[in-house]
């Protein structure tokens, strides 16, 4: 695996691994018993889960099987029923949450699509910015975080100055750099940054059902030609294209952690294969040579 700048999470003394899983579809398939004691006890040690992921079911499930050494980073959500996202919410979020984990406290704790409110709303008092600072300067959380699709949304919270953290998902791949500006604003800030999503939804791991979506969405010709392009020099580099994605943003100094969704055990199982391949050089060189991807659907 590339070396990653050594950091620890914000406000804590946790060390934080090149590898995080995501938990999205954690609960919504049979099994999810099987697959989160999976999660929990193989090589990769850090999860990723939500307040909302399968209506709470995805941290119900890590709650029943986490164990020592397993790091659970999670997010506020607004009401499922009425949309508020404001500071009680973000309480009441936060409680649901550590209730299902079984835990006392967070390491990491993101403010999660907030689509329902500006963000003038979210920092105003009483909302739910402040209530996330309140977390933190009370202990509970060790770093807030901004996690949300929409490359402006995002910046216009980190430059708000008040967290520690981002997570931006199908907009840093081997095909898509839309969040260049997102990790730019956050190097300068020297916040945690969290790369969801390396595979765009599916496209890049090679799946045929995704073959024309990135990041869920239909690709335009011109992005499928350059999806097609660098397929071919994967072929042309006997390197495998999910390979290469996880290795983009492996890669990436500016990325402390990528953000790898698991949806079964046989992907989790396959994930040791990516880490440990070996991409060379030379490769990267001609990547760079095909010039900067088009507009990807998540722009």
């Amino acid at each position: 695996m590339p070396e990653q700048q050594a950091r620890r999470v914000p406000g804590t003394d946790i060390p934080l691994e090149a590898i995080t899983l995501g938990t999205s579809a954690l609960g919504r398939e049979p099994g999810g018993e099987r697959l989160a004691r999976e999660l929990v006890s193989g090589r990769f040690r850090q999860l990723d889960t939500s307040n909302e992921y399968a209506g709470g079911r995805s941290e119900t499930l890590i709650g029943q099987v986490i164990g020592d050494g397993v790091t659970v980073f999670s997010k506020a959500d607004r009401d499922p029923g009425t949309g508020v996202f404001d500071g009680d919410r973000v309480m009441r979020s936060f409680e649901e949450t550590i209730s299902r984990l079984g835990v006392s406290t967070l390491p990491v704790y993101h403010l999660h699509d907030p689509f329902t409110i500006t963000v003038r709303e979210a920092m105003a008092p009483g909302g739910a910015v402040p209530a996330l600072v309140a977390l933190r300067e009370q202990g509970l959380v060790g770093a807030i975080g901004i996690a949300a699709a929409g490359g402006t949304l995002v910046e216009d919270y980190i430059r708000t100055g008040a967290f520690d953290a981002v997570l931006t998902h199908n907009r840093y791949t081997l095909v898509d750099r839309s969040a260049e500006d997102i990790l730019r604003l956050a190097t300068e800030r020297r916040m945690l940054v969290f790369n969801a999503a390396p595979f765009g939804g599916g496209i890049l791991s090679g799946s045929p059902r995704h073959a024309s979506r990135y990041g869920y969405r239909p690709i335009s010709p011109e992005f499928g030609r350059h999806v097609e392009k660098v397929r071919e020099l994967c072929e042309r580099w006997g390197v495998a294209l999910p390979a290469a994605a996880l290795h983009f943003s492996l890669r990436e100094p500016r990325v402390h952690s990528t953000v790898v969704g698991i949806t079964s055990v046989e992907r989790l199982k396959a994930l040791d294969a990516l880490v440990d391949a070996v991409i060379p050089d030379g490769f990267w060189e001609e990547l760079e040579a095909l010039g900067a991807p088009p507009p990807s659907p998540v722009d």
